[in-house]
């Protein structure tokens, strides 16, 4: 009950910008609507960067007398997002991504029986290299000052398992060594606000989601079953192309 309260306050946590970021286009809508007398229909190009944030996971098997546990806990690290868009319209833009970051995770399992125990902690270094596309909804038109806007969309992240920097073991639980890598499909939606600076630039806020299939939880055991969800909190500008 203990590691189920700590992956819903987590994961609760986790939520809180995303609920914050909606809250803030809210409020900028409501704002006038400022005429700097840009163009639409052409390019930008910009980079973001900030933290990323992974979701974790647990699971428990029961099986009378023996019961087995395993979690995996990951820390905050760096993320960097470079990105080239074309505005198709006043309000709707497209937007290739490249995204990478990096998060170390601690991984554990362990079991308990009546004759014997055991348990086997794993640390890793992590990296995620991701190529999404997106599609954009702002809710004010090109050439104002404040354009809130939504996205969605998805492509492919390379996860990349680093080798141990540490492992312990006893009971005679063992844990596979050497690094790993997995390909998945993934799914991306997020929450920003550009901010004009003059005609051509603009300072970018945004919050995203993106969510995969879980190459940690398959390590575990017992394997784990949810997905990997990536929260990103970036800030960074973008360049109008004349």
């Amino acid at each position: 009950m203990r590691v189920h309260n700590l992956m819903h306050n987590r994961d609760r946590m986790t939520r809180l910008p995303l609920r914050f970021g909606i809250t803030l286009l809210l409020l900028w809508m409501a704002a006038p609507e400022p005429a700097l007398g840009q163009d639409h229909d052409r390019g930008y190009v910009g980079v973001v960067a900030g933290i990323a944030t992974l979701s974790a996971d647990a699971q428990f098997v029961t099986d009378p007398p023996r019961a087995s546990v395993s979690l995996y806990s990951p820390e905050n690290g760096p993320t960097l997002n470079a990105f080239a868009g074309l505005d198709l319209g006043r309000f709707v833009s497209v937007q290739a991504n490249y995204i990478w970051n990096r998060n170390d995770v601690t991984l554990l399992s362990s079991f308990t029986s009546p004759p014997a125990g055991g348990f086997v902690e794993q640390r890793r270094g992590s990296a995620q290299h991701a190529i999404i596309g997106d599609a954009l909804l702002y809710f004010r038109a090109a050439g104002s000052g404040v354009r809130p806007h939504l996205s969605a969309g998805g492509g492919v992240v390379r996860f990349h398992g680093e080798s141990p920097s540490r492992t312990a073991a006893s009971g005679g639980l063992s844990a596979a060594d050497g690094e790993f890598t997995s390909s998945r499909l993934a799914l991306r939606v997020a929450v920003g606000i550009d901010l004009a600076m003059g005609r051509a630039w603009s300072f970018r806020y945004s919050f995203s989601e993106t969510m995969t299939g879980n190459p940690l939880s398959e390590r575990l055991t017992p394997p784990g079953t949810r997905g990997l969800a990536n929260f990103q909190n970036l800030f960074g500008i973008v360049r109008r192309l004349s």
